[in-house]
């Protein structure tokens, strides 16, 4: 239960939802966009936000679609994390996103929610970096498609009243051999030491890390290191770490130490597995 009333609303299309925020933004009601709304919830119940409106955007068509158009793999933002497992459209963005949480939660959260999240891990949005998706995002300017690149540095950065409204993907993505591991200290459910997610495309290993640092992130810097043929499996994994863009973070699910340890180990993995692909 959260403990203060807001006002509910349910926009049908895209800028219906737009308009509203602009509104509500204008009367002073710190509105929120709303999809699965589990994190919202939680920081509402921690007394963390307030907001005094939220703009649900599970009933505009746009941001319930999944299906392949003749070149693309299309996901609405709503799609829950369990839809996306069931159907399997993308082997690596399923497995990843089963991964998520547990299985009521996951009946729950959005990929649009989890990408936009203020956790660390965020994880379904790994294979997205690696797949270089684009962003379709509305604002009051209409609709834009962005590569993910320039819009998830460490988070997502979005202009005050805009929500990603889908996220496209290059079919030839989705069929590529992949890796995919979490790791957690202990059980199957739980936030994770070290999530990694890899794709190999032409003949190259792409790398994407949640649990790490403080962010998920994807390095070009620690690919490169990953790729050389020249450098025996133990250096690459010791110059990744010389890579890292931050430190790397210790809490409750392990110490910087040992998770340096788990992420070697786990980039060995990944590294012996696609390089025979």
């Amino acid at each position: 239960m959260i403990p203060f009333d807001f006002e509910y609303y349910r926009p049908v299309s895209v800028m219906e939802a737009v308009e509203l925020f602009r509104q509500l933004h204008a009367q002073g009601k710190s509105p929120m966009y709303y999809s699965g709304g589990t994190e919202i919830i939680t920081r509402a119940r921690r007394h963390f936000i307030q907001p005094k409106a939220v703009v649900d955007l599970k009933f505009i068509p746009e941001c319930s679609v999944m299906e392949f158009g003749q070149d693309n793999l299309i996901i609405g933002s709503c799609v829950t994390l369990s839809a996306l497992s069931t159907a399997n459209p993308f082997p690596l963005l399923s497995e990843t996103a089963q991964g998520v949480a547990d299985q009521t939660s996951r009946n729950k959260i959005t990929i649009g929610g989890n990408i936009c999240g203020k956790i660390h891990y965020r994880e379904a949005v790994l294979p997205l970096l690696l797949a270089d998706s684009r962003m379709v995002i509305a604002g009051q300017n209409g609709l834009r498609e962005v590569s993910i690149h320039k819009v998830f540095i460490k988070q997502i950065k979005l202009e005050l009243g805009e929500f990603i409204v889908q996220i496209i993907t290059d079919r030839v993505y989705v069929s590529l051999p992949y890796f995919h591991v979490k790791k957690r200290q202990i059980g199957n459910v739980g936030y994770p030491l070290v999530t990694l997610a890899a794709l190999k495309k032409d003949q190259h290993i792409r790398t994407a890390y949640s649990g790490v640092c403080a962010f998920p992130f994807r390095s070009a810097a620690i690919e490169q290191v990953l790729n050389d043929p020249t450098l025996s499996l133990e250096v690459r994994t010791n110059r990744a770490m010389e890579n890292l863009p931050a430190p790397i973070m210790t809490n409750m699910e392990g110490s910087a130490a040992y998770r340096e340890f788990v992420l070697k180990q786990t980039m060995s993995e990944a590294v012996k597995l696609l390089e025979g692909r």
